[in-house]
């Protein structure tokens, strides 16, 4: 099979007469990663360079992952700069690796957009700066700089509104200033948007109050600061998906869904070598027949839940492909996926790591069982799957109320009185869903609306063709 070629790059000039350049710094973990390139590949599309900035940590995973050669495919240049971390240092202590690079990664990116800006080829000068939200502070350097700023909000748009009233919520005594709910009540931003309860607040860590109490220390409670800093506010999503909310946040610019496309040969955004030979597999699957389990790049299970998920998916009688990474729970994977593949033969493939947009797209797909994280969450709404939603902390909780109560294209799992999902509840949750002909019809409609968006003349192409030309003057 030819290798798909990398599509001609227009090339476009700035009022100057220069090609404009942007960097894009990320949030360092797969979730911000992931949209942040996506967001790369469409700028570099319309004839602006991009640079992207990773950490030496991420950038190493990333290489390691890549598709041999896929770095020199690639039309955006790689570059990278220190945490601050030494290379054995556990990067999963949040508050150790935030310090760390609020200390130095401002003085590490303001030497390197100097020493890009000192070349003597006017088309490297830096004309904006392009961050997550959760780095605010290269939004910071960027203004010190006098370069122009964009921030990306990756995750959904109800989030980012809830952020932006943790002053009020402050101020109502509905929590304190560390984000602890005062009062076991739901909390509601307007009535059309799902309420939060005290217990799934954008960043409640369930069972981690030390992590909970650094999420909205760090990131949750600056958010209003950072978003105020940005000449553009760009959000993962589209208009039509939540109007209301978007209307709630001033100067949001929607331009998602953020999909890879035609890019998928040239893309260096994963952190995992992604695992082809499963859409082979899939090929082979009748259609609308496999259960499709995947719980983003973070989430951890008990050796006890993640058995019980094993035995849910053995009693269903149906094809899955299920994502296990190797950190996804703490016990013997090894040996238990062994034993447990055997005693499938062929009806399951277990993979580390696989091309989810491609696999979502597939007819052999029946639905989604999903961590609710939203890169997921917009991928499954792009592909018009149905979800078994199984929400482990942040966002996720309030991603699966839009999914079960506002757009109504999946349903929730239950735990019983000890805390635990059970084989059974997963068959028989399933087995709703898959029987359920109006959630299967509003994930078509939905899958309808978000493939209008991104096309010529759709709420999103209409943000983002906007925005590219701001960049240029």
């Amino acid at each position: 099979m030819r290798e798909p070629e990398i599509p001609l790059k227009i090339c476009v000039m700035d009022s100057q007469g220069r090609q404009p350049h942007v960097l894009v710094i990320p949030f360092p973990a797969q979730g911000h990663v992931a949209p942040l390139m996506k967001l790369s590949h469409k700028i570099v599309d319309h004839g602006i360079k991009v640079t992207f900035v990773n950490t030496e940590f991420i950038h190493a995973k990333v290489k390691a992952s890549m598709v041999v050669k896929s770095e020199e495919k690639s039309p955006i240049r790689l570059v990278l700069i220190p945490d601050g971390l030494e290379p054995g240092d556990d990067r999963k202590d949040v508050l150790k690796l935030t310090q760390s690079m609020l200390k130095v990664m401002p003085v590490y990116l303001m030497d390197l957009i100097e020493k890009i800006n000192q070349s003597n080829d006017d088309d490297d000068q830096i004309s904006c700066i392009i961050a997550d939200t959760t780095v605010g502070w290269a939004l910071e350097v960027a203004e010190k700089m006098g370069i122009k700023r964009a921030a990306v909000w990756s995750a959904g748009p109800g989030n980012l509104a809830f952020l932006l009233h943790v002053p009020k919520l402050i101020e109502d005594g509905i929590i304190d200033t560390k984000g602890t709910p005062i009062k076991d009540n739901l909390i509601w931003l307007s009535k059309e948007i799902p309420a939060c309860s005290s217990t799934e607040l954008p960043w409640s860590i369930p069972g981690d109050s030390k992590l909970q109490n650094i999420i909205f220390e760090y990131y949750a409670s600056r958010a209003n600061h950072y978003v105020k800093q940005c000449n553009w506010l760009l959000c993962n999503s589209f208009h039509e998906l939540d109007s209301v909310v978007c209307d709630l946040i001033p100067g949001i610019i929607p331009v998602g869904p953020l999909l890879l496309g035609n890019q998928l040969s040239n893309y260096v955004g994963s952190f995992w070598p992604q695992n082809s030979t499963c859409l082979r597999w899939l090929d082979n699957q009748p259609v609308g027949s496999v259960i499709y389990v995947a719980f983003g790049s973070i989430a951890t299970f008990s050796q006890k839940q993640f058995d019980e998920l094993a035995l849910g998916l053995e009693l269903i009688g149906k094809p899955f492909l299920w994502v296990v990474r190797s950190d996804i729970t703490d016990g013997p994977l090894a040996e238990f996926l062994h034993v447990f593949r055997t005693r499938l033969n062929d009806r399951g493939m277990i993979v580390e790591w696989a091309p989810q947009e491609t696999v979502l797209d597939h007819s052999s797909i029946a639905c989604f069982v999903s961590h609710c994280g939203w890169n997921s969450t917009l991928e499954g709404i792009s592909m018009g799957v149905r979800f078994l939603c199984w929400p482990f902390f942040s966002d996720q909780f309030h991603n699966k109320s839009y999914i079960c109560d506002v757009w109504k294209i999946g349903l929730g799992l239950t735990p019983d009185e000890n805390g635990l999902i059970t084989r059974h509840e997963i068959k028989t949750k399933i087995e709703t869903l898959l029987s359920d002909d109006g959630i299967k019809r509003n994930s078509l409609e939905l899958k309808k609306m978000a493939k209008t968006s991104v096309t010529e003349g759709g709420s999103s192409f209409k943000n983002f063709e906007s925005f590219i030309e701001q960049l240029k003057h």
